[in-house]
């Protein structure tokens, strides 16, 4: 367990010290697929990340996980559910990150929303907000999503102990 930590305290601090390493992102002509390669122990398994639009058709959702071929649908399709374990999270989410920078450097009138799949996730996804906040509220407005008095979803200005269904960013106007 010591171990581990260390080498996660290691890591942190490697990866501050070079300014967010990231792996190289191959996108589709309109910005809204990106594809890139975990590197790890568990080999190379290849992530997506996409920009669907919403009801709402200034809002975004991005989604994000393996790329595995489904059997039964003869496609390949997005599974945000896996847990690859290939030790490159951080790598992985500034990766994910890099990609909204693309997308609103492109899109910049669009807002993303984006939660976990699991409570875990989306508690993972604010504390890697919270530990970048000043660096990305540089360029992002970012919200907490949570439901209010009325039972209806909504956005709060982000903070970083805040019990969020999920978040909202949109790059600020320069």
């Amino acid at each position: 367990m010591a171990f581990f930590l260390l080498n996660f305290i290691f890591l942190q601090i490697q990866i501050k010290r070079m300014k967010h390493l990231q792996y190289d992102l191959y996108r589709n002509t309109d910005t809204t697929i990106f594809e890139f390669k975990s590197v790890g122990p568990n080999g190379e398994i290849t992530k997506i990340i996409t920009f669907n639009a919403t009801q709402s058709k200034e809002i975004y959702n991005l989604a994000f996980g393996d790329l595995i071929y489904n059997e039964v649908q003869k496609k390949y399709t997005l599974d945000d559910s896996t847990i690859t374990d290939n030790g490159d999270r951080n790598i992985i989410l500034a990766t994910v990150a890099k990609s909204v920078y693309l997308f609103t450097e492109k899109y910049p009138e669009r807002m993303i929303f984006f939660k976990g799949s699991t409570l875990g996730r989306t508690r993972l996804y604010r504390r890697a907000i919270s530990i970048n906040l000043e660096e990305l509220s540089e360029t992002f407005a970012i919200f907490g999503a949570i439901i209010n008095e009325f039972g209806n979803v909504t956005s709060v200005p982000f903070k970083t102990n805040g019990d969020f269904l999920g978040f909202i960013i949109k790059r600020k106007e320069l």
